[in-house]
């Protein structure tokens, strides 16, 4: 024993790294089968692998440009990092984006803009922009529900992203008087920290599951019961990142409390349908709405991704007959989000937001339904101008997922789906997520919501309105092709945006239905 022991003491440091590389080559040549180059190129091989894991934060870093990056590049993400830090966000020396690109964005400024007279709610509060529409208020829903914020926080679940980054985003929007989609994996505890809710469900019914699995009418009346956060309810019929897919969640990430708030088993898988089990038509499907909003008191809405046409006919057309449906609309662009999915689908199924926003917008409009219905519009338009385009085509409100995760920390690493998020945002790992820090993360997502609003506000005014659902059509133009061009939005996507009934902002002010926890300070 001594020997051995005098033996390991006696070898050098550098014998011991000859001696692991020699194993490591070993181990190369003779026993594992799956990997040729490091097979063919014992050890050296390895740093292949390396380096190819740590290629997106080499691009993002030291290779690609300010504006070359996708999903977001680094001037979107420095745009968002800074104002929710309250740091400087402005650019000099002019812009750096190809104004001539196809798709850029000009907004139409008036000669003379919209200037905020004495007494206006902007003076007391320039961040104050709430939703021109009530949700709810055309089909008398118990209880009406306007939104304190044309920018709030799009459907990401707890499961999904980190106890700690749930817990943010709403403190965050409780914050700056923004709403928090649940996203389908049910209302967490961390769902319930100050912020308005929308209540979100999909194929799962995760929250308001039976034990079967199916839609659980008693269950979504005791969660709005208990819950008076929640303001709305969302159906989401399919998402930019997947639509017309399920998701399965492995039982090994299925923990007691996911599980208690799914509704679902510890330890067990969970698929969610590609489609619902709740109803199989049209009819069923609004009959489930009526059903929900009766018993709940609350306004009922939809998310989709859009692709084929003829089912959104049907739904408008039996709207307009019955004089039922849902309260909101929300679409989603095929431009992906935080869902996890196989490229086939992030890249290729459902439309971009734009051209699907147009398609069914078009469609309840020749119908007469355009002011009964709150629309909401999700992807990518976290960023002032992109959301002047949207407010023109007809979108009364927006939902932001990516754009938040970045104003509390997200780096864009792309890894999502691998439970490994360097942030702390998209993982269960208790370690990653220890980095956030809530009070601080929660004031930068409402500082980035605010700064949104007020600039936002600065760009309406700048072209003569007081409130951004005044845009038109006409106040956009697009670069088109180099044939065609620029040209405004309505001989882009052929109709104009029906005007939605809008006296001044002082009204919305004194609104009853108005939202916002925070708001509430008025009254006192």
């Amino acid at each position: 024993m001594d020997t051995v022991m005098d033996f390991l003491a006696g070898t050098p440091w550098w014998a011991w790294i000859l001696i692991l590389l020699g194993l490591v080559a070993m181990r190369d040549i003779f026993f594992q089968k799956a990997h040729t180059i490091s097979h063919n190129f014992p050890i050296i091989g390895h740093l292949r692998y390396w380096l190819e894991s740590i290629g997106p934060e080499m691009r993002q870093y030291f290779v690609a440009n300010n504006r070359e990056e996708l999903p977001f590049n680094r001037i979107e993400r420095g745009w968002i990092y800074a104002s929710a830090k309250k740091e400087n966000n402005y650019e000099g020396f002019g812009t750096d984006r190809d104004i001539y690109a196809h798709q850029h964005i000009f907004v139409k400024n008036a000669m003379i803009g919209y200037q905020v007279p004495k007494g206006h709610p902007n003076v007391e509060d320039p961040y104050f922009l709430p939703c021109a529409k009530i949700i709810g208020a055309y089909n008398k829903r118990k209880k009406p529900y306007r939104p304190a914020s044309v920018i709030n926080v799009s459907a990401m679940s707890f499961g999904s992203l980190s106890a700690r980054a749930v817990e943010s985003l709403n403190q965050g929007v409780g914050k700056s008087m923004a709403y928090h989609n649940t996203g389908e994996g049910g209302l967490s505890p961390y769902h319930k920290t100050g912020g308005d809710v929308v209540f979100h469900f999909g194929t799962g019914y995760f929250g308001v599951r039976s034990r079967e699995g199916n839609f659980s009418m008693e269950k979504m009346k005791i969660l709005v019961d208990e819950n008076p956060c929640i303001k709305a309810i969302e159906i989401k019929l399919s998402q930019g990142a997947k639509p017309g897919k399920g998701g399965v969640l492995p039982g090994a990430k299925i923990s007691p409390e996911i599980a208690k708030i799914r509704g679902v088993e510890v330890g067990k898988d969970v698929l969610s349908p590609a489609t619902h089990t709740a109803f199989n038509s049209i009819p069923e499907f609004v009959e489930l709405i009526e059903n929900i909003a009766k018993e709940t008191g609350l306004p009922v809405g939809i998310k989709g991704a859009i692709g084929k046409l003829d089912q959104w006919e049907e739904l408008a057309d039996l709207m307009k007959k019955t004089g039922q449906g849902p309260d909101f609309i929300t679409i989603d662009g095929g431009e992906g989000g935080t869902g996890a999915a196989p490229p086939s689908f992030a890249d290729h199924v459902s439309l971009p937001w734009v051209y699907g926003f147009s398609s069914v917008y078009r469609i309840f409009k020749e119908r007469g339904l355009t002011e009964r219905l709150v629309f909401i519009g999700s992807g990518k338009l976290g960023f002032p101008a992109k959301a002047a385009m949207a407010f023109a085509m007809g979108v009364d409100c927006i939902n932001v997922a990516r754009e938040a995760m970045m104003s509390i920390g997200c780096i864009q690493a792309q890894i999502c789906h691998t439970n490994r998020c360097p942030s702390g945002v998209a993982t269960q790992s208790k370690w990653l997520q220890g980095g956030i820090n809530v009070p601080l993360k929660s004031d930068r997502l409402a500082q980035y919501f605010k700064t949104f609003r007020k600039e936002f506000l600065e760009i309406t005014h700048a072209a003569g309105y007081e409130h951004p659902c005044q845009f038109s059509m006409n106040d956009i133009q697009v670069n088109v092709d180099d044939d065609y061009l620029s040209s405004d939005l309505e001989a882009v996507y052929s109709y104009q945006k029906e005007k939605v009934p809008f006296a001044d902002m002082q009204e919305l002010y004194d609104c009853v239905y108005l939202g916002g926890k925070a708001f509430s300070k008025k009254t006192t």
